[in-house]
């Protein structure tokens, strides 16, 4: 089930990505906002998000520098097809 889940996540647009990896460093934002920001990026793109998976992946992303592939990496992980 999962491999269907993560096949039928989209490659995010690098100019999308970009935009909110540029949201995300500048913002002066906590792990808290920054999950939010990231289940407010997915959900307008349609898909659906844990609060709880999002605040996790906020950790990560903050972590590892936020480099484009991380995050693509990381929302491919988060987002669930509704």
């Amino acid at each position: 089930m999962d491999t269907l889940k993560m096949s039928a996540v989209e490659k995010f647009p690098m100019a999308d990505l970009s935009g909110l990896r540029d949201e995300l460093m500048q913002s002066g934002l906590d792990s808290w906002q920054i999950a939010e920001l990231i289940s407010s990026f997915l959900i307008a793109r349609g898909y659906g998000v844990s609060n709880d998976a999002a605040r996790s992946v906020a950790n990560s992303i903050e972590l590892t520098g936020c480099s484009l592939q991380n995050m693509q990496d990381e929302l491919e992980k988060l987002a669930f097809v509704m």
